[in-house]
């Protein structure tokens, strides 16, 4: 196989970036080494615009998890108020699980704003889902991502050996999910859709929507360009559990930022604080020089 590194162009005069090895962090901030994508997996996400990764959590680490994100749901009187939320107690620590930076590195990170001590993307916004029988209903949206504004953010590029995905979902399935039972729909390929989609994208049972089924503790992420819909939860041994959390480049984003708690703020490693900085380029970069890339 050909491992020629892409060209990936500098800010001035089409000269390429410079030497990018390093500067994306190979551990996070509770100190676990990154885990980067396969070329299996890239080629996978890149196909389709989603990807499903199994068994990411497991044993108590999981059941942690999932008994957190129920008693936010069900009984948010037994939590204080601003520990409501999944960035914080053991939730947070998926905010930057080693699965998540090593897809991140790949399709999103920008090197310039990155190191081995700051994460070169943002996290935009999270929500713990709790859907029970007969909740939640068919909305599509999104699609053609080639052929997007780059200020939309719901945008996809692909060049050959490199793509990046700046608007991006990740939905951590803490309950199993069983298919065409209400896990989250898609049109596969449709991140790099050309044209319109027909009015079959209307019936939930077309076979034009593709879905999945995977065990409690797996990971699916998709392109935000990719057309995705919610679908009906009919699986009645299970409700439906799922933590959905969505990621964005460091100089951009479609909604407004959503920062954490002052308390629970101060209660992150420095290193994780780093994902909620302000979306710009310049001096962006603490405690480094964000230019040093472009001179090269």
């Amino acid at each position: 196989m050909n491992s020629q590194q892409p060209y990936i162009i500098n800010k001035n005069l089409g000269q390429p970036l410079g030497n990018i090895s390093g500067e994306l962090p190979s551990r996070n901030s509770d100190g676990l080494s990154v885990i980067p994508l396969t070329d299996e997996q890239k080629y996978v996400f890149d196909k389709d615009g989603w990807l499903v990764i199994e068994n990411v959590l497991s044993g108590d680490e999981l059941c942690e998890m999932r008994d957190y994100a129920v008693r936010i749901r069900e009984n948010p009187e037994s939590i204080p108020k601003h520990l409501r939320t999944p960035l914080a107690m053991p939730l947070q620590r998926l905010l930057d699980h080693p699965v998540v930076v090593g897809f991140l590195n790949e399709f999103t990170a920008y090197p310039p704003l990155s190191s081995q001590d700051c994460y070169g993307f943002g996290h935009s916004f999270c929500n713990v889902m709790h859907r029970k029988p007969g909740e939640a209903g068919l909305a599509p949206h999104n699609g053609s991502g080639l052929l997007r504004f780059p200020e939309d953010v719901h945008f996809y590029e692909a060049h050959p050996g490199k793509a990046h995905s700046p608007h991006t979902r990740f939905v951590w399935e803490l309950n199993p999910v069983k298919e065409k039972q209400g896990g989250t729909l898609f049109v596969t390929g449709s991140h790099k859709g050309a044209y319109a989609a027909p009015e079959e994208i209307q019936d939930p049972d077309s076979d034009v929507w593709s879905s999945y089924s995977c065990p409690a503790g797996s990971l699916i992420i998709f392109a935000e360009a990719t057309t995705h819909s919610a679908s009906e939860w009919k699986d009645k041994e299970h409700d439906r559990v799922a933590i959905f959390s969505l990621y964005n480049p460091v100089d951009s984003g479609w909604s407004p930022q959503r920062m954490p708690h002052p308390e629970i703020f101060e209660s992150m490693p420095p290193m994780r604080r780093t994902l909620f900085r302000n979306r710009h380029v310049a001096d962006n970069l603490p405690g480094g020089d964000f230019r040093r890339l472009y001179d090269g």
